[in-house]
């Protein structure tokens, strides 16, 4: 069985790639093989179209939507680096589609090919504040709905900007309507 399986990831990584590289060369900007990962570097007008092929094409069968990790740059003029990073289990093998984007465009959202998207969209843009057109649901996840900022910024300052404690009179407990500067 296990022979099997290598023999089968080492006819994916030859002709798989030699495929996708002749299918995706007008909506591909960069392609890279390391070992068993293979990474694409998109464009966001491309983005749907590639997730789509490599989800549905019978070469590839990339069927789990593992994770979609962010990276911030603030001094780049695209300061976000969204990695979706795809698995199969058939090949036994990870890929990864990179794409760029600043902080005032937005990335179309592709929880119409994986249901696992949906969630990870609505984390991203809580935390990051990239905004993702066409979900279902985009709403915060991990913070208050009131909450102006994104927390998981490089710019976002270490001290917070609002000042939470427990208010007698009303009985809560994030009474917010001090807000403050951040200290320095």
């Amino acid at each position: 069985m296990n022979k099997q399986i290598l023999s089968l990831s080492n006819w994916h990584n030859s002709a798989f790639v030699q495929y996708i590289s002749k299918f995706l060369t007008l909506t591909v900007k960069k392609k890279i093989v390391v070992g068993n990962y293979f990474i694409i570097k998109s464009t966001i007008k491309s983005l749907q179209h590639i997730l789509f092929f490599l989800n549905k094409h019978s070469l590839s069968m990339y069927k789990q939507l593992i994770e979609i990790a962010v990276e911030d740059t603030p001094k780049h003029k695209n300061r976000f680096r969204i990695n979706y990073i795809l698995s199969t289990m058939q090949y036994a093998q990870k890929f990864f589609v990179s794409v760029t984007t600043d902080e005032l465009s937005y990335l179309p959202s592709v929880a119409w090919i994986f249901s696992s998207a949906g969630w990870l969209e609505r984390e991203i843009w809580d935390l990051f504040g990239v905004y993702f057109r066409n979900h279902p649901n985009l709403r915060r996840i991990l913070t208050d709905y009131g909450f102006p900022c994104h927390p998981l910024r490089k710019d976002f300052p270490l001290s917070g900007f609002s000042e939470i404690y427990y208010s007698l009179g009303k009985k809560t407990d994030c009474d917010r309507t001090r807000w403050i500067r951040p200290r320095i």
